[in-house]
């Protein structure tokens, strides 16, 4: 599968901290059942918000408010999707199901408190670039409703100028988001604290056996760095 994933040098030059993990999988269906492993990860989160009290104490989150922060928005108003996650999961004790895969990213996700996103790679154009915006991209809303993303602000982009997440992990498009139909998808993790590598890299194994023992072993399984920073057509690279 000709497919790049990569983030702009930019990005890297203005948060040398980040440790992005990548995966490529393929043969997806919701004919399985994760409960099991969804009801495993639960139980994490669930002692790791007992632990801290908040999910807000947790360092994962905090890098990311941060992170928020130094990009001009106020971390309180626009959360990355593993604290708009936790924050669910802690007030409501679950989370609603919506696709077996879906379910299983957002439960590993609460688990590591890092955000975690999952696009139908059939609905991007060549690939993806987390870069800043020129102003000129579209991004299709949940509701529906086409957006354009403000000059500067980060997004994951295609080739078609498309935006498929807007303020970096805080929300992804509507365009790309999994349905029963999708078979081939990229999931993306991206975290920002102090252990951050040895988290990825944890949570990079945890979807890959998940995977495999669900549908199939990952086509592809990648730390990135900024000393190489792009996988291109994600020939097999792991952590």
């Amino acid at each position: 599968m000709h497919f790049f994933f990569s983030h702009s040098p930019e990005i890297w030059e203005r948060h040398p901290e980040l440790v992005p993990g990548v995966l490529l999988a393929q043969g997806i269906h919701r004919n399985v059942s994760v409960e099991a492993q969804v009801a495993h990860y639960h139980a994490r989160a669930r002692a790791r918000l007992e632990a801290a009290g908040s999910e807000s104490d947790l360092p994962e989150i905090q890098a990311w408010r941060r992170t928020f922060a130094r990009m001009g928005l106020k971390p309180t108003q626009y959360r990355c999707a593993s604290e708009s996650l936790l924050r669910r999961f802690r007030k409501e004790g679950s989370l609603p199901p919506l696709h077996p895969l879906v379910d299983l990213c957002n439960a590993v996700s609460v688990a590591f408190a890092i955000p975690v996103a999952v696009f139908d790679v059939s609905k991007v154009s060549e690939g993806l670039e987390v870069r800043c915006a020129d102003g000129t991209e579209s991004y299709l809303a949940f509701s529906g409703e086409t957006e354009t993303p403000e000059r500067g602000e980060v997004i994951f982009a295609d080739a078609d100028g498309r935006a498929h997440a807007r303020r970096w992990t805080h929300r992804q498009s509507a365009r790309s988001a999994v349905r029963d139909e999708t078979s081939d998808v990229l999931i993306v993790a991206e975290a920002l604290h102090a252990e951050a590598a040895n988290d990825v890299s944890q949570l990079l194994a945890a979807l890959s056996g998940a995977l495999t023992e669900t549908w199939a072993s990952p086509a592809a399984c990648a730390l990135l760095r900024k000393e190489a920073p792009r996988l291109l057509d994600f020939t097999d690279v792991r952590p």
